[in-house]
């Protein structure tokens, strides 16, 4: 065992529906603008060439149902529901036809975010990290086998903020489906399992305060849920 200068930290894994193993996070990519609504209602188009990332520590991953303080240095947290990805077998440069073969499973969760700072890195054309790459903003529920959910189509995705839904979009919505996705990353990525992608956002995103009770579903999968905590 090697003799590091202080404990290092303890890995994030995801509970699997129906196992007692859980799934070690390796990665966290997330896709940006993939739905249409939503790119409209952040004041930008959709790219159609080709789908864009942006990635998180898998250090921000929280899982489902706990409170998480409110972060420091924003006064505009986000709510993103996303649809989740989890990779189950090593990918590169798969094919589209080939690319749900890879895939473990599916999850429901919450791109948690520093609007204001994204924005301001957005006007200067700067990288998001600090809008995006936040402690505790990667929420994540338990993964429901590929096989269990079947295939991706139109199921219900929903997000609810104190009982009032906010978010309200089918995945048939999703601008690149998660085929696409998988392909286009396993051009430029060795794909591994415990990678994660989350696939983006419906329209309706808004702020939270601290207090705010978020409730995330997809048709077919368990709910993600976080309470906002007061700020440190």
């Amino acid at each position: 065992m090697t003799d590091t200068l202080f404990p290092a930290p303890e890995w994030p894994t995801v509970p699997v529906k129906g196992a007692t193993a859980e799934l070690p996070v390796r990665r966290v990519f997330c896709v940006g603008r993939n739905y249409a609504d939503h790119a409209a209602e952040m004041g930008v188009e959709v790219d159609r060439e080709a789908p864009f990332y942006f990635t998180k520590s898998a250090l921000t991953i929280l899982p489902s149902g706990q409170s998480y303080p409110y972060p420091p240095g924003t006064e505009n947290f986000h709510y993103e529901m996303e649809f989740v990805v989890a990779i189950g077998k090593p990918a590169f440069r798969i094919s589209k036809e080939q690319a749900l073969d890879v895939v473990y499973g599916y999850a429901a969760g919450l791109d948690m975010t520093r609007r204001d700072l994204q924005l301001a890195a957005r006007a200067k054309q700067r990288p998001w990290d600090l809008g995006k790459d936040v402690e505790g903003s990667s929420v994540i529920a338990a993964i429901t086998r590929a096989a269990d959910f079947g295939e991706v189509a139109d199921q219900k995705i929903t997000l609810s903020v104190d009982g009032e839904t906010r978010q309200d979009a089918e995945l048939s919505d999703l601008v690149w489906s998660v085929a696409e996705l998988v392909a286009d990353l396993s051009k430029f990525y060795h794909l591994e399992p415990g990678d994660l992608i989350y696939t983006g956002t419906p329209a309706g995103v808004g702020a939270v305060t601290p207090g705010a009770r978020i409730v995330g579903t997809v048709d077919g999968l368990d709910p993600v849920e976080l309470t906002v905590g007061e700020a440190e």
